[in-house]
């Protein structure tokens, strides 16, 4: 059961996480591409080829929505599918060397305008934190 400290906790996390999420969104680079198709082409970048059904899953998409994601994903050029070798009746998603470029132009770009910023207001002992907080929100998220 929630305390009113893990609550209020809960939502200076959720604010903060939320207002740093904005932050770090407005240094995207103009690709065109939404959050929703980054996120997939970054799902397939972790995890190797995957089928749309165990896509859908993981990034809780509906099929529908997946589908036309996976379609402009495939006419630009930053995905592939292809039959399964193990088992022909599968179709395996997979991020093309143009969508690894795409994806790893738009993390660095935001990942160095992070680390700036953490360079230049946050001492190091904070930044220790920080580093500490990050696994702390994996474990949550994985929850």
């Amino acid at each position: 059961m929630a305390t009113d400290e893990s609550e209020l906790t809960a939502s200076l996390v959720r604010e903060g996480m939320a207002r740093l999420g904005r932050r770090l969104r407005a240094e995207r680079i103009g690709h065109g591409l939404s959050l929703s198709r980054l996120s997939l082409l970054g799902l397939l970048s972790r995890n190797g080829p995957m089928t749309a059904t165990a896509m859908a899953a993981a990034e809780r998409l509906q099929p529908q929505s997946l589908t036309r994601m996976l379609a402009r994903l495939e006419n630009d050029g930053l995905i592939v599918r292809r039959q399964d070798a193990a088992d022909r009746r599968q179709v395996l998603i997979d991020i093309t060397d143009e969508g690894v470029a795409v994806l790893d132009e738009d993390t660095l770009r935001r990942e160095a305008w992070l680390a700036k910023v953490m360079a230049e207001r946050l001492t190091p002992t904070e930044c220790e934190l920080l580093r500490l907080a990050a696994g702390l929100m994996e474990r949550l998220a994985d929850g």
